[in-house]
């Protein structure tokens, strides 16, 4: 794993920087930081796990260990980052429920990733 510097904050995580598993292994590079500054919430980010277009994944911000100057340590390992969900408007593993009236925590976050992805203005 390459020195990533001291530990910093999600407010100056830049995009490009690297993202590794708790078991050393670079799963990608920073796409996105999500958060709502206003409220200075860190939210999670999204990154790019591939060479080319479309290999975009969301981390939740619980799924952080620690924010450094030049990278981003995860609580999970590499096969447990297999299973990180793809940003989208529509994620196929969550379905709204009229009596829970509402997008849940992570649906909105996954909304926010989709909309910064996508080009689209954010809230």
């Amino acid at each position: 794993m390459d020195d990533l510097g001291a530990p910093a904050s999600y407010l100056t995580l830049e995009e490009g920087a690297p993202v590794y598993s708790c078991d050393e292994k670079q799963l990608g590079r920073v796409e996105h930081v999500l958060a709502a500054l206003d409220k200075d919430i860190f939210e999670g980010i999204v990154i790019d796990r591939s060479v080319l277009p479309g290999g975009h994944r969301f981390v939740d911000a619980e799924q952080v260990e620690e924010i450094f100057e030049r990278g981003v340590l995860l609580k999970i390992d590499a096969p447990a980052s297999e299973t990180l969900p793809e940003p989208g408007p529509n994620p196929r593993a969550m379905r709204a429920d009229p009596a829970e009236g509402g997008e849940s925590p992570l649906e909105g976050k996954l909304r926010r990733a989709w909309d910064l992805i996508s080009g689209k203005k954010i809230d």
